[in-house]
């Protein structure tokens, strides 16, 4: 079975989790409280909830990931280099809705080499306020 780790419990996760689950996959959600991953999971015998804070316990992130095919990461934005690296150790793909800084364009190289795919602003945030920003644009060109 393909395995997917899920990294946050925001408002975009649950959904996510869900369509994964329900095309095949089996899903670890990690969380700083079990209890929110458990809530996300609702009890679905594909799933895994995990408590895990990476700001607390940062030295369990490369075995978690290593369980996996792929880290989906939504965490807050400077946690991606960590997850990204935890990644690129373990030869698992990443995917993430955050755009790419400096420290994620610096792993690169790396990942092209070992055919790791770090997958970068793929989500609501930013392909929401891009799509926005050009309904503004749209509208002040109408207006003249």
């Amino acid at each position: 079975m393909r395995k997917v780790v899920v990294f946050g419990a925001g408002l975009v996760v649950r959904a996510h989790v869900r369509y994964l689950l329900d095309h095949g996959y089996q899903v670890t959600v990690a969380s700083r409280t079990v209890a929110k991953a458990e809530a996300i999971l609702d009890g679905h015998p594909a799933g895994t909830p995990l408590a895990f804070d990476i700001s607390r316990e940062p030295e369990r992130l490369s075995s978690i990931v290593a369980g996996h095919e792929v880290a989906v990461s939504l965490l807050p934005w400077q946690y991606h280099p960590r997850v990204a690296r935890a990644c690129l150790d373990a030869g698992v793909h990443m995917v993430t809705t955050s755009y790419v800084k400096d420290e994620m364009k610096a792993l690169d190289a790396e990942a092209r080499a070992k055919g790791v795919i770090l997958f970068n602003e793929l989500g609501v945030d930013p392909g929401i306020d891009h799509m926005t920003a050009m309904k503004v644009i749209h509208a002040v060109e109408a207006a003249g």
